[in-house]
């Protein structure tokens, strides 16, 4: 599950994890046994990507804030991102296709009645 702050709160709720637990800055934070990326961190700080909800429970444990207080959603892992591949998965493994050109094999009248060959 991820979570999803309200437009800004992110930042907000990052700015109170940081001045908690007196760490300088935000790479500060790794200092406490995040197996986070720092480039991770920045993006989750300017709110291009949601923070994974173990890693929000875990600040807040280490920050002693509140969970159950903070004004947020849970939405699942595949939120916001594009449907396409789960939609056409089941309607392109049933037709033989080419894999270098996506379109079906033609085949000859000869061999109409012979399976393909792998």
């Amino acid at each position: 599950m991820r979570i999803k702050f309200r437009k800004g709160q992110q930042r907000v709720f990052l700015d109170l994890v940081i001045k908690k637990l007196n760490a300088p800055s935000l790479r500060g934070l790794l200092q406490f046994g995040f197996d986070v990326p720092y480039s991770t961190l920045k993006n989750y700080y300017i709110e291009t990507r949601l923070m994974p909800k173990d890693l929000v429970l875990n600040f807040c444990d280490l920050a002693e804030i509140d969970f159950k207080k903070l004004i947020i959603d849970e939405v699942p892992e595949n939120w916001g991102k594009t449907l396409g591949g789960k939609i056409k998965k089941n309607e392109s493994h049933s037709k033989k296709t080419n894999s270098i050109y996506k379109k079906p094999i033609l085949m000859p009248e000869k061999h109409k009645g012979t399976p393909l060959k792998k």
